[in-house]
């Protein structure tokens, strides 16, 4: 019974089928049926159109599909032939593209075929190569082992010599024979492997090629292909040729990637990561070794290893003493200093004939203003400009540090005053000489003479004195002096030999950061030594820029700034701190990289501040901040410096009881994310000379958060001190009004025990606190249950007057005790 008894066999729809007889070995053969799939005729556009057509289209009315209108059918037709012609479109295009991958293929059959064939007649040149040298050698061999024999041979015995001598020469011959006998056998399957495989591979694809990346599979990269070549040269040349390994110095840091350590040792990642295997360390390339390990890898693969630490990213700065050649003469930088309101401003509007002051809120400078002042003489001078408010300590001392001559402004009619003496203070610790500038000498109590003698106390001596400071009489409003002070900072400064280099990468300080709305983060920079260009690209703090644009202190854009030169640098990434140093480096990723290593080491070391507390400690401090009430604000100032004093200023504020505690000061508009930080400490929002965007304002009123705005410091520090002693508990004060002596005490039904009593001194009233004393002892403190004068409840009894009294729960009264009557009054504290 065969297989396909009662069963329908299998087949394809629309096919033609037909049998196949296939041959086995051992004389074995088989019938197969084969189906062949008819191909589908795409009829051209317009003969396949034109036939539908012409019988749709005749208007046929039983013929046509119901509901459909003539212009319809009409338009399906259109649109039947128009899909007719992109099908044979495509179908040709498809054949196209089918022909040319074939040609393709064939193309790289053949190159392959040719590079095999080469290989092969080179592999087969190279060995017989190697066996005719052999058997030359061979040869060589045994015709001096004959002569040697036939040397020391019998000389009688010559018909041995010869048969022995044509053994010799036949056995070669023989070997010979053989040996081509077998090289012919072997070559010539070879050939006709190759050949057939060639006609076989003409047409098929086998599993082995797909697999292995031949003819219809993975094709090999031109690289491997190049590889595969020098190889074949290299051996048929004479043997693979070893190539000389490259020693390189590998810089390591303190620790390193598995995959970068690869890439500076120019070796495999998966070498390198077989190596830590074989030392017993399990790691991927992705992770990270420490520089001890990595540094036996190194030596393993046999490159040097220069250690380097993170911090050498900031070797690229380098700060190098210029040549007494190369110095030039540069402007002066002077600071002007001294107490609030002795006229440091006025001094200055006056010289640059200019008018700051109407400008600053409250008539008090609340930032650092750097100028720049041509003289008559011709030369330059540059002012800094300070504020005398108690707040701004940081400031002034910045001042003192990037200048050359200390001008300190003491009013005449003042004398020296406590910022006065800080100032003197700021210039002594940074070595800065000093001219002293008594002002306000045009008003009638003016004294000068009195300043001079209380400068004697700080140190001071002027040249009136006997000294080496000079002193200059000046006055802002009239003018008077101003030449003499001008004159006597010439002096001073031809004293120091003020010279720089201009020509080297700028180096500056900023004297003051703030984040303007429309410019991004700005940077008042003092140029100290070189010149700085707009497109140079610098460091400052842990920020970095490049210099989009610069502008002078009267708002003019420059294209560069040379030193003792005050600009406003535009192009920064983020507010640098104020008093940061500026340097200017190479490139982009020299300044991003100082930076980044800048801002890891600062946050490092806020982290190990906190670490460093041990838990005693942190228990200690917590117990002690049990009873301390705390005032949280958010800080938002216009400028770097003027949030730095303000958080200065704030820390001041408090005591034991109370402190004010600054969640986060910034410089900017206030933001929302600053109203979220607020409403969740339930803190107010301090805004020096900022104010809040549209969207924070409504967050604000929505949220309940206070906003207050301030453009004078010590109104904000008045304001945050009021609001910290209204945290403070009130003092509770005690005032005796009057005593009064038991004489009797009666038992009264319905009340318990009274006391009959006179009033000794002062007044005895009922809302008043009383204390029972017993021989100076007090034994009850407490309030009055009643007082009675006769059968009458009264409010109050006068001295000398008797009454009764009963107290609130208490009943343990004898005659002879006497009672004290206080009233307590709470006075409000404050800071």
């Amino acid at each position: 019974m065969s297989d396909t008894d009662g069963k329908k066999t299998l087949g394809l729809r629309g096919s033609r089928s037909g049998n196949v007889k296939q041959s086995f070995s051992h004389g074995r053969t088989k019938n197969v049926v084969v189906e062949t799939k008819r191909k589908r005729v795409v009829s051209k556009p317009g003969a396949g159109a034109g036939k539908s057509a012409a019988p749709q289209g005749g208007g046929d009315p039983s013929k046509r599909p119901a509901g459909i209108s003539e212009a319809e059918l009409e338009r399906r037709m259109k649109a039947l032939a128009l899909a007719k012609a992109r099908e044979s479109e495509d179908a040709e295009k498809r054949a196209a593209e089918e022909k040319a991958r074939e040609e393709e293929r064939q193309r790289r059959r053949d190159e392959a075929e040719a590079k095999e064939r080469e290989q092969r007649e080179a592999e087969e040149r190279a060995k017989a190569r190697a066996e005719e040298e052999e058997r030359k050698k061979r040869e060589a061999e045994e015709a001096k082992a004959r002569k040697d024999a036939e040397k020391n041979a019998p000389a009688a015995d010559p018909a041995a010599a010869q048969a022995a001598e044509a053994a010799g020469a036949a056995r070669p011959a023989k070997k010979d024979r053989e040996r081509d006998n077998k090289g012919g056998a072997d070559r010539a399957p070879k050939k006709g492997r190759a050949d057939d495989g060639g006609n076989r591979r003409s047409g098929k694809l086998t599993l082995n090629q797909a697999l292995a990346g031949g003819e219809g599979g993975r094709q090999k990269s031109m690289a491997a292909m190049k590889r595969k070549q020098e190889r074949a040269r290299q051996k048929a040349m004479g043997g693979p040729v070893e190539r000389e390994k490259v020693t390189r110095e590998v810089q390591l840091p303190e620790a390193i990637m598995v995959s970068e350590l690869a890439n500076r040792m120019s070796e495999r990642v998966a070498d390198v990561v077989k190596a830590l295997m074989q030392n017993g360390i399990m790691a991927t390339q992705t992770q990270t070794i420490d520089a001890d390990t990595a540094e036996l890898i190194i030596e393993e693969f046999g490159h040097k290893v220069r250690r380097v630490s993170d911090a050498d990213v900031e070797d690229v700065i380098h700060i190098e003493d210029d040549k007494p050649e190369e110095l030039k003469a540069r402007p002066p930088v002077i600071t002007v200093m001294g107490h609030v309101d002795h006229g440091k401003t006025s001094i200055l509007d006056a010289i640059r004939k200019a008018r700051v002051v109407q400008g600053e809120a409250g008539g008090i400078t609340q930032h650092i203003g750097a100028y720049q002042v041509e003289t008559d003489s011709g030369s330059t001078l540059t002012f800094l400009d300070t504020p005398g408010h108690a707040a701004f300590t940081s400031m002034r001392a910045r001042g003192a540090q990037v200048t050359d001559i200390v001008v300190l402004v003491v009013a005449a009619d003042d004398a020296v005053m406590p910022q006065t003496i800080e100032a003197i203070n700021h210039a002594k610790a940074a070595k800065v000489p000093m001219i002293i500038a008594i002002n306000k000498c045009d008003k009638p109590e003016a004294n000068p003479d009195k300043v001079r003698t209380d400068l004697l106390q700080h140190e001071v001596i002027v040249e009136k004195l006997s000294g080496d400071v000079q002193d200059v009489e000046v006055s802002a409003t009239t003018g008077a002096g101003l030449d003499e002070l001008l004159e006597a900072i010439a002096l001073q400064s031809e004293v120091l030999e003020l010279k720089a280099n201009p020509d080297r990468s700028a180096e500056g300080a900023v004297i003051e950061a703030q984040l303007d709305v429309g410019r991004g983060p700005v940077a008042t920079v003092l140029v100290q030594r070189g010149t700085l260009k707009q497109g140079d690209i610098f460091v400052v703090g842990e920020q970095w820029g490049k210099v989009r644009a610069m502008e002078n202190d009267q708002g003019n854009r420059v294209k560069e700034a040379g030193p003792s030169v005050p600009v406003e640098v535009l192009g920064l990434n983020g507010t640098p701190e104020a008093g940061d140093v500026l340097n200017v480096v190479e490139t982009e990723a020299q300044a991003r990289e100082i930076a980044e290593y800048r801002q890891n080491a600062a946050k490092e070391k806020r982290a190990m501040a906190g670490a460093a507390t041990t838990l005693e400690a942190m228990m200690a401090k917590a117990k002690a901040d049990e009873n301390v009430e705390e005032l949280p604000i958010l800080v938002k100032a216009d400028v770097q410096g003027s949030a730095e004093a303000i958080v200065q200023a704030m820390e001041k504020i408090g005591n034991e009881e109370v402190r004010v505690r600054v969640l986060h000061s910034g410089v900017g508009a206030i933001t929302e994310t600053d109203v979220g930080l607020a409403e969740a400490s339930g803190a107010p929002i301090m805004g020096f000379n900022v104010r809040a965007n549209a969207s924070a304002r409504n967050t604000a009123n929505q949220k309940g958060v206070e906003i207050r705005y301030y453009s004078v410091i010590y109104d904000l520090v008045d304001d945050v001190k009021a609001a910290a002693s209204g945290l403070l508990s009130a003092e509770v004060r005690e005032n005796f009004i009057g005593y009064a002596e038991i004489k009797e005490v009666f038992k009264v039904s319905n009340v318990g025990k009274v006391a009959g009593c006179l009033v000794t001194e002062g007044i005895a009233r009922r809302s008043a606190g009383v204390r029972l004393l017993r021989d100076n002892v007090v034994i009850h403190e407490g309030t009055l249950k009643t007082l009675k004068r006769f059968k009458d409840e009264v409010a109050e009894v006068i001295s000398g007057q008797e009454c009764g009294m009963a107290f609130q729960n208490y009943e343990d009264i004898r005659p002879g005790d006497i009672i004290e009557i206080f009233e307590r009054e709470e006075i409000e504290r404050s800071l």
